[in-house]
């Protein structure tokens, strides 16, 4: 035997054979193995189509209760075509075992049989050709060897059996049973036969095993091109993708997940340079598709998927086109899909009524250059426009109600996007340096938008004017991605902002993402989206910031603000300032989660009084570990010292002195808000440098930390970054830069040790007196 086809089968020799039968046959009163009786639970799979239609959304997906699973030859054969690809086979095997035991029933369409009987096929033939040479000529005589060209029929039957063993022996290692079944087209075309296979494979799944199918290639005749008939119930067996989509139907199949060498399907073939990948394809789109040619094995082509794809959604199976050869996904491309996530290309009957996100972005993009030129007069005027549309002047009381807004919110609303318009002339295109690099060139650092920003928030509506009014502001693009449950208030106050935005043509710059897009998919647009600001729970702002690929995150994502009270602290401060930045909105990111006391502080009127006033606030006390060893009946005990408790409860802890504060902050803290309460002020001044938080306070409340507070007029978030903006986010916080040279065409760049010199000598004093002259603007 050939040294790959002995590995094999050391391998099956290690590995247990799963039993093909167990016990007594199927029947109503007959006793089943332990493993048919595991509970299958109809409702964790609910039928959300109709019979005989595919599912309209990818989030529908992980409802699908039966799946065929497509392995095309260039996922599962190796870069040489001689052989399998055996860790992508491994990982692929672990993925439908895994959804088989979570109670779904799976179904595999393979290739591989002519690669494996190909590899079999020439080690014979070559270890043939040495022995009888060897007989002939002696073993110092060998003439090189070549291998005939071999006919693919031979291979297929030689591959066969090695295939269907290598898939027995990984299906084993998951307790999951395989069985083999060879078809050809005339299976499919006589009645008899087409009901018998039917029968055969729901009777192999209702047993809990997974049915291995591939053509029959050692008897299969050469396809005939163009031999489709019409109709949905008939399509010809050309290959392995008419075969997965033939089976899908005949199965009632939920979804066919059909895995190749590409990413999914593109408009024009990968590789070019404006080739896009395609994520939902619906059917009349192939006009627009250009082919190219098809992959380095097998028979079909993308042009063959695509046709086989729109046949078994016609017959209502869905289909997702992905990429099972890439190291990256691979692992858990099929996962992914029944998952729901954005992998591939989803085939859908159900067009939406609007853009995709995509497209969304490309508009915004586009938009937001539009809007990034404007002059400053009409950028006022959207804003004119924009804050008296938000007022209740424009808006009637049924209007007003569904907006969930009171009246009085919408004017303070009005009220800060005047101010940052009035903040906002001159922001893009400030010049920040001037310098002359020589006689004739000079070179500028101007103020530009960051691009496309993602902001994605919870349940707070008034969010959307507010961020939208920076975004404009900072001729900034920005795509929207709003809690559903102020849909409906978000769908109106998005009609407002584009309202105003048209009046200069700039309409498509603020898009409000309504489609069923998972944030972990936008959070993938890394090609389109430059920054994501998630304005939300700390949960949110974890998980956007994991789920980001490639995107940089502007946010924090926790709010563990400490108030330390020193010894030479004001009563009446300390009491005010505990007070508001505690019990005012407890729920605020700037709220104080942990309070330290100075030690010498213990069992003085101040410490008694703050006791008395967190009591009278209801507020809960949870006793760091140094604050419980002075108490003879302590509170609850602090689960851990980093704790952002959103709500009335709050971690009082003891400390010898402000620098174990600072000590204590830099440990456990966050880096959002940190106050000192203090008469001292070099004591004050000390924490104040050495605290290293996005915001520091001297007996201030941690409730200033904001931007309305800030006097920006809004703010998109507060960053605890250190890179770019840190503190409550502005308008300043949503700018770049970029540098402008101007020159003559004259001069040329001189890297000598020579030329540096002679620059030096000449410009630095010239850009001496540039740099301190007054702030230059853009019309300077």
């Amino acid at each position: 035997m050939c040294s790959t086809g002995s590995t094999h089968s050391a391998m099956l020799q290690r590995l247990p054979l799963c039993s093909r039968l167990w016990g007594v046959p199927w029947s109503s009163g007959a006793k089943m193995h332990p493993r048919f009786t595991r509970a299958v639970s109809q409702a964790k799979f609910p039928v959300t189509r109709s019979p005989g239609k595919s599912f309209a959304h990818r989030s529908e997906l992980r409802h699908a209760k039966r799946i065929v699973v497509k392995l095309g030859s260039a996922v599962v054969t190796r870069g040489d075509e001689c052989g399998l690809a055996l860790g992508r086979l491994a990982s692929i095997v672990e993925q439908v075992a895994m959804l088989q035991n979570q109670g779904r029933e799976m179904l595999i369409v393979t290739s591989g049989a002519v690669a494996f009987g190909k590899q079999r096929l020439r080690h014979e033939i070559l270890l043939s050709q040495s022995v009888r040479q060897a007989l002939h000529s002696g073993q110092n005589q060998l003439k090189e060897m070549s291998v005939p060209v071999l006919e693919a029929r031979a291979c297929a039957a030689a591959g066969q059996s090695g295939l269907m063993a290598l898939y027995e022996a990984m299906f084993t290692q998951y307790s999951t049973c395989t069985a083999q079944i060879l078809v050809t087209n005339l299976d499919f075309h006589d009645e008899q036969k087409r009901r018998n296979l039917s029968s055969t494979l729901l009777e192999l799944l209702r047993m809990n095993i997974v049915p291995i199918i591939n053509t029959n290639d050692a008897v299969v005749p050469p396809p005939v091109p163009n031999s489709d008939l019409q109709g949905v119930n008939v399509i010809s067996i050309k290959d392995n993708d008419s075969l997965a989509a033939r089976l899908a139907v005949e199965m009632k199949a939920d979804l066919l997940i059909a895995l190749s060498d590409v990413q999914g399907l593109y408009d024009s073939p990968p590789g070019t340079d404006d080739a896009k990948l395609i994520d939902i394809f619906y059917p009349g789109d192939q006009q627009s598709i250009t082919f190219g040619s098809k992959s380095r094995v097998g028979i079909g082509g993308m042009e063959a998927k695509v046709k086989a794809a729109l046949w078994a959604l016609q017959g209502g199976t869905s289909v997702v086109i992905a990429n099972g050869t890439d190291p990256k996904v691979t692992g858990h491309v099929i996962t992914d899909i029944v998952d729901g996530k954005k992998v591939g290309t989803f085939f859908s009957e159900v067009k939406p009524a609007g853009p995709t996100v995509e497209q969304q972005a490309e508009m915004a993009r586009q938009g937001g250059r539009t809007l990034a030129s404007l002059l400053p007069e009409q950028v006022s005027e959207i804003f004119t426009f924009k804050s008296s549309g938000n007022g209740k002047g424009r808006l009637s009381q049924p209007l007003l109600k569904r907006l969930s807004l009171s009246s009085a919110k919408l004017n303070s609303l009005a009220i800060g996007l005047r101010q940052i318009s009035s903040s906002s002339r001159d922001s893009v295109g400030r010049v920040l340096r001037r310098t002359r690099v020589a006689n004739n060139l000079e070179l500028e650092q101007i103020t530009v938008p960051i691009g496309v920003l993602l902001v994605i928030f919870e349940s707070r509506p008034d969010c959307l004017p507010q961020v939208s009014a920076l975004a404009i502001a900072s001729g900034n693009a920005l795509l929207l991605k709003g809690g559903k449950e102020a849909a409906n208030t978000n769908h109106i106050l998005h009609q407002l902002t584009q309202e105003a935005l048209s009046i200069h043509g700039v309409r498509d710059a603020v898009q409000l993402v309504s489609t069923r897009e998972e944030v972990e998919d936008l959070c993938r647009l890394d090609k389109m989206i430059d920054l994501i600001i998630p304005r939300g729970s700390s949960q949110l702002v974890r998980d956007i910031q994991r789920a980001a690929k490639g995107i940089p995150v502007l946010g924090h994502s926790e709010g563990i603000c400490h108030v330390y009270i020193d010894v030479d602290a004001s009563i009446d401060k300390a009491i005010n300032i505990i007070r508001d930045s505690k019990c005012d909105y407890p729920a605020a990111c700037n709220a104080m989660e942990t309070l330290l006391v100075h030690r010498d502080l213990l069992r003085t009127p101040l410490f008694d009084q703050i006791i008395d006033m967190l009591r009278v606030e209801k507020v809960k006390i949870h006793a760091g570990p140094k604050f419980a060893s002075y108490l003879t009946f302590s509170p609850s005990e602090v689960k851990s010292l980093r704790t952002e408790y959103g709500d009335l409860e709050c971690c009082m802890e003891v400390v010898d002195g402000m620098q174990e504060a600072v000590d204590h902050i830099h440990k456990y803290g966050s880096a959002h808000t940190d106050v000192i309460v203090t008469e001292n002020e070099e004591t004050a001044e000390q924490f104040l440098q050495q605290l290293d938080s996005a915001c520091v306070f001297w007996n201030a409340s941690s409730r200033f930390s904001d931007g309305y507070r800030f006097g920006l007029g809004a703010e998109v978030g507060i960053s605890t970054a250190r890179i770019h903006a840190r503190g409550p986010v502005g308008l300043e916080g949503l700018l770049t830069t970029k540098w402008v040279l101007r020159g003559d065409g004259q001069t040329v760049a001189d890297f000598s040790e020579q030329g540096s010199m002679k620059y030096l000598h000449e410009n630095i004093p010239i850009a001496q007196k540039l740099f301190s002259s007054p702030s230059y603007s853009a019309s300077s």
